[in-house]
């Protein structure tokens, strides 16, 4: 028999839906499991969706370790139109003529930005400016000037070109704005760009594959929630601790 003071622990995989905060998932997750201590490791935009790590009970101590994996996203740049969020959700800001783009030119801004480099992270971030979260100062229409960081992609892959739309596969690592990365790639290509769609498919070692969705997170017994979550022993397998 479950000793009902032992709060179970190990990470719940969601498949978020668009339009949501994870802040949002979070709230279900506690409601539909009975369980208070849920963190979520990565925040995901509204406008994205995909994999979102929930940590559950003794998991949130690992919270950290799990946040620095590197990451694979699947998504949209939209050229012609630069934006003030860098993405759809943002109103734009100029739109230009994308004009006749090759192969080589679009191959040429990606690999611009692949392997190390640094990039300015966008106003609408967590990021804290003298202890104020930059998307704060943001809706007061300000603008502060931000550090470059240093970020990383190890493989990118164009998957569709059919202008002004490319859709793209990148792995990168943690802290990685794909914002900026739309924003900065349309620069490059002198025409402008924002992301116009995101899901995040991989996260260190956990894809999609064992995700719930948001419908079973929602509907789903406490139990069954519990029971697919990935365990802690599992975890540290995957670590190779």
């Amino acid at each position: 028999m479950n000793d009902p003071n032992i709060v179970p622990s190990g990470v719940l995989l969601v498949d978020k839906d668009p339009g949501m905060t994870s802040h949002d998932v979070v709230a279900i997750a506690r409601r539909s499991m009975g369980i208070k201590k849920i963190g979520h490791c990565g925040t995901l935009d509204p406008m994205a969706t995909g994999l979102l790590m929930l940590v559950v009970g003794r998991a949130t101590k690992i919270q950290d370790l799990l946040m620095s994996e590197d990451k694979q996203y699947v998504g949209t740049i939209t050229l012609g139109a630069t934006t003030t969020t860098q993405d759809a959700e943002g109103d734009i800001i100029e739109e230009r003529e994308v004009g006749a783009l090759s192969d080589e030119d679009i191959r040429a801004a990606f690999e611009k930005y692949s392997g190390n480099f640094e990039q300015i992270p966008p106003m609408v971030s967590a990021i804290k400016k003298d202890g104020v979260p930059l998307y704060k100062l943001a809706r007061k229409g300000k603008e502060v000037k931000r550090d470059p960081r240093p970020v990383y992609v190890t493989d990118y892959e164009l998957t569709r070109v059919s202008l002004p739309q490319i859709d793209f596969t990148v792995n990168c690592s943690k802290g990685f704005y794909v914002r900026s990365y739309a924003h900065d790639i349309g620069a490059t290509l002198d025409c402008g760009g924002h992301l116009s769609a995101l899901r995040r498919t991989r996260s260190g070692e956990f894809t999609l594959e064992r995700a719930v969705g948001v419908d079973d997170l929602k509907g789903g017994e406490a139990e069954e929630l519990i029971n697919s979550m990935v365990s802690l022993a599992e975890i540290s397998l995957m670590r190779g601790a």
